[in-house]
């Protein structure tokens, strides 16, 4: 006998279901750049004023044993794919290692697949060109600016972080305001629009990354106190963003979105300006570290724990509760698909485990065991990736240092005293944790390729910040290239198109409307390698020629009278 269910029966239907499943949470990942675990009042700072971030620490659960890797993309490779980033394959913050393999899926891939709304505002630092943009991974809605830091080379022309031109999904925009106050303005838009359905929002500041560049209202509370090279626009960047979670988070609540939006504060590696250090690994001569040795691109303590506050009203993840277990980067996404009800495919194998269970009970286990942090190629890209090199290997209690020296953290928090000799089985513990994880990641540090011919780019504008060189930074920021240097580098380039392509070989942007200061041009691609003349006032020197489909190297040489090189730091190549 067939059943008819009349319009009334369906939606009483509809409404009973609904009212048994609690509504998804949104979801809030801020990440600000360069600002330290110290770098914050509520964490002991004497001279920083954050009462934004004093009240979220008072009020979230908080994670006080929570680590990244030591600089930028690396930590955003991690925290987008929960694996790490050797693994991921961006893993340096220039030298064409900044991209994630193709087959790599993120958190917005996650979430937008399980019906949220995913928008991203502020740095990426994982790629600026197809197929590597934070719209090519998932998100929705974005505005972002290029490299690694408004102002370097790949990022607009002319970008100083006040009124400054950044990317609206995939076209320029010029903006008006502070670089801090526009990504948190966008944020607001961003949940504004989508308020009527669960959000999944990742906002990631450059600021305080260098140049310390902030209006002197910000800065001037701190001059004579923060007594070191840019202490006070430092602290200034700071306190402004410290300004802005409080704007963001009074919104929240006159949306009415507070209550069920899981808000996170991290940072993204140790502080690169809080104090005055003798080189990366020491302690401060003068300011605050939180009683760590290292700051940013150190693999000491102080280079990679970082703050990590999690509020959810909602959730029951309130009340300034600490928590001291061992967490990472790797572990946010499984966290929060646990925590949102969102499955990861079976397919998607994640280091990250989740920390959910210690969330909501004090006395859960921890949910890992160790944690490896490694700065493959040292701070200065000395050499390519090697065993041990830099390296930290981490469990509640000790640390591992390039497989040498042992600390107990829980003692010796300031890592002053190598216990390596009186602990003979802990080293064998800690040093048979990593050799199986090298052998497990170091096959994925291989060339990551940018499209060519690629429909949701044409033309693609390479920059040489993503030259592949086997050690040491290729030109990266524009101080650098008007000296212009005598280096090249190969792109590594993936002709999506078989076909005729021109390519325009420059030294400076075409916003910069600058001559190229050349006599003679030359480039190698696919096999095929072509030169030219360069004419006086040129801006461009242009080639055309056919390509097959398929991964290859694109190398340019812009040669002077004296017959020495330096590469096309800016290269246009559009398929025709």
């Amino acid at each position: 006998m067939k059943r008819f269910f009349t319009p009334l029966f369906l939606a009483a239907s509809l409404a009973a279901v609904n009212a048994a499943v609690p509504t998804r949470p949104n979801v809030i990942l801020i990440m600000t750049d360069d600002q330290g675990y110290g770098d914050m009042a509520c964490h002991g700072n004497p001279i920083l004023k954050t009462p934004g971030l004093d009240r979220l620490h008072d009020e979230s659960v908080r994670l006080t044993n929570f680590h990244v890797s030591p600089f930028c993309t690396p930590t955003r490779a991690a925290l987008m794919t929960g694996r790490y980033p050797a693994r991921a394959g961006a893993y340096r913050t220039s030298s064409g290692r900044t991209m994630l393999h193709t087959d790599e899926r993120t958190n917005a891939n996650v979430f937008a697949e399980n019906g949220y709304a995913t928008g991203m505002v502020g740095k990426w630092h994982l790629g600026d060109n197809a197929p590597h943009r934070p719209q090519d991974r998932g998100f929705q809605d974005v505005v972002w600016h290029r490299c690694g830091g408004v102002g370097q080379a790949s990022d607009h022309w002319g970008n100083r972080y006040f009124d400054d031109t950044y990317e609206r999904n995939g076209k320029f925009e010029k903006f008006e305001g502070y670089c801090t106050d526009v990504w948190f303005g966008e944020a607001m838009r961003f949940i504004e629009k989508n308020q009527a359905k669960p959000f999944f929002l990742y906002l990631a500041t450059n600021a305080p990354h260098g140049p310390y560049l902030v209006d002197p209202k910000w800065s001037e509370p701190y001059k004579g106190k923060a007594g070191w090279g840019a202490g006070p626009e430092f602290f200034g960047m700071i306190a402004n963003i410290d300004h802005n979670l409080d704007v963001l988070r009074r919104r929240l609540t006159s949306l009415g979105l507070a209550e069920n939006t899981i808000l996170i504060f991290m940072t993204d590696n140790g502080t690169a300006n809080g104090g005055k250090f003798n080189g990366l690994d020491s302690e401060p001569t003068i300011g605050f570290n939180a009683g760590m040795r290292g700051k940013k691109s150190s693999v000491y303590e102080g280079g990679h724990r970082v703050p990590f506050f999690i509020h959810w009203p909602a959730g029951g993840l309130t009340g300034g509760r600490a928590i001291n277990h061992l967490a990472a980067h790797l572990d946010v996404l499984p966290t929060l698909a646990e925590l949102c009800g969102v499955p990861i495919p079976a397919g998607q194998k994640l280091d990250g485990r989740s920390f959910a269970g210690s969330l909501r009970n004090a006395d859960a286990p921890p949910h890992r065991e160790h944690l490896i942090v490694q700065l493959h190629g040292g701070a200065g890209f000395r050499n390519g990736p090697k065993p041990w090199e830099c390296s930290a290997v981490l469990t509640q209690r000790w640390r591992l240092m390039d497989g040498k020296e042992l600390y107990d953290i829980q003692n010796d928090p300031a890592q002053r005293t190598d216990v390596s000799a009186a602990n003979p089985d802990v080293l064998k513990q800690l040093r048979g944790y990593y050799e199986p994880w090298w052998e497990s990641v170091s096959p994925r540090m291989t060339p990551v390729s940018i499209s060519l011919g690629d429909p949701r780019e044409n033309p693609t504008r390479l920059c040489s910040q993503d030259w592949y060189l086997e050690n040491g930074n290729p030109p990266w920021n524009f101080a650098e290239i008007r000296r212009l240097p005598r280096v090249t580098g190969p792109w590594m380039v993936d002709v999506k198109q078989a076909g005729r392509y021109r390519l325009t070989l420059r030294q400076w942007p075409i916003e910069a409307d600058k001559p190229v200061e050349a006599v003679r041009a030359k480039l190698s691609i696919a096999g095929q390698e072509m030169e030219s003349a360069v004419e006086p006032g040129t801006k461009g020197v242009v080639f055309e020629l056919n390509l097959p489909a398929g991964k290859t190297e694109l190398r340019t040489w812009l040669y002077d009278q004296s017959g020495k090189a330096g590469g096309a730091y800016f290269t246009d190549v559009e398929k025709l």
